[in-house]
């Protein structure tokens, strides 16, 4: 009986909502992922080197002691942290930014034609009830 209960219980927690949507965000995020990070390997390094040379500092370093720092692999990744930014600002803020403002922020009244508000469920000027 409990071994049924602990399943119906796990069920519902498997299948709620917030769960699902969660799973979903968890996997359009790594496929994003994978997306900008080709973007920044395939394309933006591969654009800096040709402007400015190679741009692997991985073998940068010294030493203290006998321990080596690799401080030019931390420039490494520090330069990808910043084209990372780059290719979500450029490709995906900035586009979503201008679909935005391109968006209508009024409807007409099906009933006097007068401009309302997109979320308006009643006209100002007649009354009406808008769909």
């Amino acid at each position: 009986m409990q071994q049924k209960n602990m399943l119906k219980e796990f069920k519902e927690f498997v299948f709620r909502r917030n769960t699902v949507d969660l799973a979903i965000g968890v996997v359009v995020g790594s496929t994003f992922r994978d997306v900008t990070t080709a973007i920044v390997k395939d394309l933006l390094t591969p654009l800096i080197a040709a402007l400015f040379g190679a741009p692997d500092f991985a073998r940068l370093s010294f030493a203290i002691n006998g321990s080596r720092f690799m401080y030019g692999d931390f420039i490494n990744t520090v330069i990808s942290l910043l084209l990372v930014f780059v290719a979500i600002f450029f490709f995906v803020v900035r586009p979503m930014n201008i679909m935005i403002s391109r968006a209508p922020a009024t409807k007409k009244c099906t009933e006097c034609l007068s401009d309302i508000p997109i979320e308006a469920k009643r006209c100002s000027a007649c009354g009406e009830p808008v769909v």
